[in-house]
């Protein structure tokens, strides 16, 4: 399937009779792991409870136990809906792996809801005693619920249309506030519910490249270096959140994020940042990344703050080609066609052709790289020479402008003939966009390319 199977997905006939196959599976699975685990902790002489003050004033909603009890119709429908049998694949895995981590997290880290709820009578409290015929106050960090609800979510809201996406949004925060509401979880069961269930969509990606995908560049010396001072950012940030805790396990997030960050540049893998096809990020990545993001964003706003603007390169084939740093919504409504060689950051472009060859930052881009940016750029060239529209801009960026969005016009400009030489390629460059760098690791790799042109 490719990556724009969410705009025209290729429906297969029958697949909600797998769906019963996988349903028939995972329904006795979770209901097994799940009561095994409350046993467990059950029998443990001390179960602790991470509990903030304010949440004394949550208050015992008994309505809010219909939406809480509807994801188990969401779940099982899910399964029967999917479109073909790789949606189908992928939402068996996520769903798989939301069970295993969860259940994993219950036996080793245990914590117990430290409210007593009062009795309930009629029919709200029958929902409440059926539920209590299997559920005990343990389970709790993160919420299974809420993982599983993030799921869900991401599934409907692909199935849906207009305003039904709305109602998908409504009914799941009141499945989320129902997970309190109910006195079923405590507030810390909810952020790590999230995490875990955007790490269970980003592993099994319906719509962009898997993460397990192999890049064809090469680790190397660079590589490690921004790894390890990633991971060991993350590590201080770990240490700084277990220390104080209370509000300081905030920073359990930007230190989950750093941590990502840090295998993106260890196993050397841009597609963790999951782009997809019209320069968005997945729902997983957005979340999971959000930390690094932010961070990402300002920097490329404060490292461009004297260069905010996108610098005329060459006028070519009638068309216009400029360079610049990852361009603002306003911004990309100048240009007809947008290059992308950015993947830490989202570039979401509706009203303009779009291309991308993302690649991680800092780090030089390898002739082979070049050659693939190089056919990517050549095709979102002739889509904008298809539209027959006499001056039309192109815009090449990535997040400042300065390094890989130059190197790979360089790499262009020499496939087409327009610069015999690397040199005369960055002549031409930096007349226009004086600030531009490329380390000599980089012009080496422009050399071989452009001898492997010739």
């Amino acid at each position: 399937m490719s990556i724009n199977a969410l705009q025209q997905p290729d429906k297969e006939h029958g697949t909600w009779k797998r769906g019963i196959v996988v349903l028939f599976f995972l329904v006795p699975l979770f209901f097994m792991s799940y009561g095994f685990a409350n046993a467990y902790a059950s029998y443990l002489s001390f179960v602790p409870s991470i509990v903030f003050a304010w949440e004394q004033h949550i208050p015992l909603w008994a309505w809010s136990i219909v939406p809480y009890w509807s994801i188990d119709l969401f779940y099982a429908l899910s399964l029967l809906l999917c479109w073909n049998t790789f949606e189908l694949k992928q939402q068996t895995l996520r769903l798989l792996c939301a069970q295993v981590i969860s259940i994993s997290c219950f036996l080793l880290f245990p914590l117990k809801f430290s409210f007593e709820r009062p009795e309930l009578s009629g029919f709200f409290g029958f929902w409440f005693d059926l539920l209590m015929g299997f559920d005990k106050p343990f389970n709790q960090a993160p919420s299974l619920h809420i993982v599983l609800l993030v799921i869900l979510w991401d599934f409907y809201r692909r199935h849906s249309k207009g305003a039904w996406k709305y109602l998908v949004d409504f009914w799941s925060i009141l499945i989320a506030i129902s997970v309190l509401t109910t006195w079923q979880h405590h507030f810390i069961d909810i952020p790590t519910g999230i995490i875990v269930g955007a790490f269970c969509l980003w592993l099994f990606p319906v719509a962009t490249v898997s993460p397990f995908k192999n890049s064809i560049q090469k680790r190397n010396s660079k590589h490690v270096k921004l790894a390890a001072y990633y991971l060991f950012t993350a590590a201080m940030l770990c240490i700084i959140a277990l220390y104080f805790k209370n509000t300081a396990l905030w920073l359990l997030y930007p230190a989950f994020s750093l941590l990502l960050v840090s295998f993106a540049y260890l196993l050397v893998k841009p597609n963790f940042f999951q782009k997809q096809a019209n320069g968005k990020m997945t729902n997983a990545a957005l979340i999971l990344f959000a930390p690094y993001i932010v961070i990402a964003w300002l920097n490329s706003r404060l490292w461009t703050l004297k260069h905010q603007e996108d610098c005329f390169v060459i006028h070519y084939q009638d068309q216009e080609i400029y360079l610049g740093r990852l361009p603002s919504q306003k911004n990309r409504q100048n240009y007809q066609a947008l290059f992308d060689c950015c993947a830490e950051l989202a570039c979401h472009s509706l009203q303009s052709q779009y291309q991308a060859y993302t690649s991680l930052d800092l780090i030089p881009l390898e002739q082979q790289q070049l050659q693939q940016a190089v056919v990517k750029f050549d095709l979102l060239w002739q889509q904008l020479q298809d539209q027959n529209q006499s001056g039309a801009k192109l815009l090449i960026f990535c997040a400042l402008g300065y390094s890989r969005s130059t190197a790979i016009l360089a790499a262009w400009l020499l496939k087409n003939g327009v610069v015999n030489t690397v040199e005369d390629a960055m002549c031409l460059i930096k007349a226009q966009r004086p600030w531009v760098v490329l380390k000599e690791q980089q012009i080496q790799q422009l050399k071989l390319y452009s001898l492997h042109l010739a």
